[in-house]
């Protein structure tokens, strides 16, 4: 399992109003859709525009679209814990599989594009700051930050 916030963000939590809210879903496609309404709702309350909170969107669904594919089995949940704080949204979807070589994450050569491999690559465009930790047979956590305002 993962601790997805770091020891400094530990500790901003005491100092600034901020909520974790963690949840706990099914390895079905069929609940991105759910996780994709809970993202609007909470960036709508932290103050983001429409155009940002598409972009977040899209973000959250590649990643659990990747959580989905290479979480552990269907039996199992993948999970998504979100942080939130005057500045910013930090979400985190991580799952038990058996784990990447985040090294390994190339960008994407765009004229010889095909299905599948470019949600790392999207998420990345869309979000302020991507974290990927994957260890084998651990499972996967991407931890995607946007910042709230234009000062970031």
């Amino acid at each position: 399992m993962y601790n997805t916030l770091n020891t400094k963000e530990q500790m901003n939590m005491k100092e600034k109003n901020s909520d974790i809210i963690k949840l706990s879903v099914p390895n079905k496609p069929e609940y991105v859709g759910i996780i994709r309404l809970t993202t609007s709702g909470i960036a709508n309350r932290m103050g983001f525009d429409i155009e940002e909170i598409e972009d977040i969107k899209v973000a959250i669904s590649e990643a659990c679209t990747n959580a989905i594919t290479h979480g552990i089995c269907q039996e199992e949940n993948f999970n998504v814990d979100f942080y939130t704080d005057e500045e910013k949204l930090v979400i985190s979807v991580y799952d038990n599989g058996k784990g990447c070589l985040s090294d390994n994450i190339k960008i994407p050569n765009m004229e010889e594009l095909k299905e599948g491999g470019l949600g790392i690559f999207i998420i990345k465009s869309l979000m302020d700051d991507v974290e990927i930790s994957s260890n084998s047979g651990k499972g996967t956590l991407i931890k995607m930050t946007k910042y709230v305002g234009d000062d970031f």
